[in-house]
């Protein structure tokens, strides 16, 4: 897409600001108050608000390579994810956290490949987040499963590592082991459009749509 597209774009935005400014007006003079830290990959393909139909306001969004969560490290390298978790916990006050992993995703791949390219020096760090996941996939299908299962399964995986390592963060701990944070692991079907959540009661991932059904 060239810059008239995007233009154009903008052009189709400022309509959109015109007709709801009195609500994005409010979210300038009282400030944001999301009530959700959406953690999603950086792949074009992922879009959180057309996703889930959300309003601005509504989601603080991290997005970076496979949706990964760097363990709580103060003494190490700066993290961009790490920062904008404690913003959103600490700060903000979110109320839920969702970690959206999806299929067909890169990173996951890469994590089956060699990575000897010396421009990716940070990506092949960056990838050993996802490391553990690729090797629970392995010991749960086989080093001879069909790789598409694999991939499939370690994206699933990966999601589960992600939320182990936010639950590092000491202020996300607190307010998780006190009731008042929610943690959501989520995965999203770039070929569907359909998003599966996991449940921690049965180990499963299962639609998303199931709760908008529910009576509760």
């Amino acid at each position: 897409m060239n810059l008239k597209a995007y233009a154009k774009g903008n052009k189709l935005f400022r309509t959109y600001f015109k007709e709801n400014k009195e609500a994005l007006l409010e979210l300038v003079s009282s400030g944001q108050s999301p009530k959700s830290l959406f953690i999603g990959c950086s792949d074009s393909r992922v879009i959180p608000d057309l996703m889930i139909q959300s309003d601005p306001g509504d989601l603080f969004v991290i997005r970076n390579v496979g949706n990964f969560v760097p363990p709580y490290k103060p003494d190490e390298d700066f993290h961009a994810t790490a920062s904008g978790i404690e913003y959103a916990v600490s700060i903000l006050k979110i109320k839920e956290i969702i970690i959206c992993g999806h299929t067909h995703c890169g990173a996951c791949k890469s994590l089956y490949e060699d990575i000897n390219d010396s421009s990716l020096i940070h990506t092949k760090k960056w990838l050993e987040l996802g490391k553990s996941a690729k090797t629970s996939a392995i010991l749960s299908l086989g080093a001879n499963a069909p790789m598409e299962d694999l991939l499939r399964l370690t994206e699933k995986l990966s999601v589960m590592k992600q939320i182990d390592n936010i639950l590092t963060y000491p202020v996300v701990k607190k307010r998780f082991e006190d009731g008042d944070l929610s943690i959501h692991g989520w995965y999203y079907d770039i070929e569907t459009g359909n998003i599966d959540y996991y449940n921690a009661q049965s180990y499963e991932f299962l639609p998303l749509t199931d709760l908008s059904k529910s009576t509760t």
